[in-house]
Order: C-alpha cells, then sequence, then structure tokens
C-alpha cells in the first residue's frame, strides 16, 4: 500500500476516535504539570494566565459555533463510525478554510496546553494533535474528491486547509441557527470546561494547594453542566428541531 493511502486509512480509523484525543493525553498533561507553580508565586497572576488560557479555548469553541451554526444538515457533523456529506460547504467560514472546526479544536488544544506553563510539552502538544488530525484531515479529503469530484477539486485549489484567507470570504447559504448549535456543540462546550477543570485541580495539587478550588471553577462547571444537560432534554423532545436542517 502506498504511503499516501496507508495515511488516509489511518486517517479514517482516527476520526471515529477523535473526540477522544484529549483524555488519551491527560497522563501527559498530568506528568507536564508535575512542576506546576503559581507564576512569580502570585495567585493573581495564576489567575490571569488561567483567563489568557480560556480565552484561547473560548475562540475556539467561538469558530466552531460559527461554523455549525451555519452548515446544513449531515455535513460538519459529529459522526463518528463513517463520513458522511450531503453537501459540500464552500461558503461562510468554508470559503476561507477548508477545516474550520478543526481550527477550532486546535485553539482549544492550545488554550488547554498552555495551561501547563512548559514550552517543551506545548510543542509536544501542538505536533501530537498536528499529526493525528492531519490523517483525519487527508482521509476526509479523500472522501470529498470520491463524492464531488470536480466541486471538491476547484474548492480546495481555492481554500487553504488550516490557515484562513480571510480576503476569500463568500457570505454564507443558511442564515445562523443557535438551536442546530445547541443541538450539535453543547458536548464539546462540556468536555473544555471539565478538561480546564481537571488540569487546574491537577495543578492546584502540585503547587501544595489541595483541596483547594476556586469558586468561579466551581460555578463555571456547575452553570456547563446544567446548560448540558438543558440542552439534551430540549433535543430529545425536539424542541431544538430546525426545519429544513
Amino acid at each position: 500500500m502506498a504511503l499516501k493511502d496507508e495515511m488516509v486509512q489511518s486517517g479514517f480509523c482516527f476520526f471515529r476516535w477523535r473526540s477522544y484525543l484529549p483524555l488519551l493525553f491527560l497522563p501527559v498533561f498530568v506528568l507536564a504539570l508535575r512542576d506546576f507553580s503559581y507564576p512569580g508565586g502570585s495567585e493573581a497572576l495564576d489567575h490571569l494566565w488561567e483567563v489568557f488560557c480560556v480565552a484561547i479555548a473560548v475562540s475556539g469553541l467561538t469558530l466552531r459555533t460559527l461554523t455549525v451554526g451555519h452548515v446544513p444538515r449531515n455535513t460538519s457533523g459529529r459522526n463518528m463510525r463513517r463520513q458522511k456529506a450531503d453537501a459540500l460547504n464552500t461558503t461562510g467560514i468554508y470559503s476561507i478554510v477548508r477545516h474550520p472546526l478543526y481550527l477550532g479544536n486546535f485553539l482549544v488544544w492550545i488554550g488547554l496546553a498552555l495551561f501547563a506553563r512548559d514550552g517543551w510539552f506545548l510543542l509536544v502538544a501542538i505536533l501530537a494533535f498536528l499529526l493525528y488530525y492531519e490523517r483525519i484531515m487527508l482521509a476526509e479529503e479523500e472522501f470529498l474528491r470520491t463524492k464531488f469530484g470536480a466541486e471538491f477539486e476547484a474548492w480546495a485549489r481555492r481554500t487553504p486547509a488550516l490557515v484562513p484567507a480571510f480576503r476569500k470570504w463568500r457570505s454564507p447559504i443558511l442564515s445562523f441557527s443557535w438551536k442546530f448549535v445547541l443541538a450539535r456543540e453543547n458536548p464539546t462546550w462540556l468536555a473544555t470546561v471539565v478538561m480546564f477543570f481537571l488540569l487546574e485541580v491537577i495543578g492546584d495539587f502540585f503547587a501544595g494547594k489541595m483541596p483547594h478550588v476556586d469558586l468561579g471553577w466551581i460555578l463555571l462547571v456547575s452553570a456547563t453542566m446544567v446548560f448540558y444537560v438543558v440542552s439534551r432534554w430540549m433535543k430529545k423532545r425536539n424542541l431544538l428541531f430546525v426545519d429544513g436542517r
């Protein structure tokens, strides 16, 4: 089997487990946090750094939200077993970057990796993400190339993979739908907040602050979990259905 074919084949395998990369990497996060300490011994500076890391992750979640809010049903989904696309998205965010959801994931990943305050760990985390998702992107594009042919080729030629070309922006065909976002993105929001909370608890443990947990983190996790449960309840009762999507 040619090297490219092997990479595509592994990409289809990784695609099924793409949501679990942070969990697989959690032991490495723990090792990176062993020397965790407050910047300059200041808890105030520690809080500022946490806000900075969370802000980067929120930018990734925002990108995902803007992407999902404009796409039609059965595209850009959370399907795990196989690739699925009833249409080729080429407008909105997809007019400036081919993989906006994975770019959003990357920003969330960087926010989490920066939390450890270790340059070497940040480098390892970036390389691990790129190696993992490179194959997933190859597999997705091979699927789209097979299904949409010349339409995909033309879009791929004019649209970069991960670095947005803002001058190529084309307005999305569909209007933004908060219902559609709530139905699909709440697991990502919850997973991101829980990961940050776990890193906060582990970091404080190594810094000698356990069982101290800031009230802000407790409120954030609690609110996110309530939001997740409510949105799941709404979805099960078909309250988030969007006609035509």
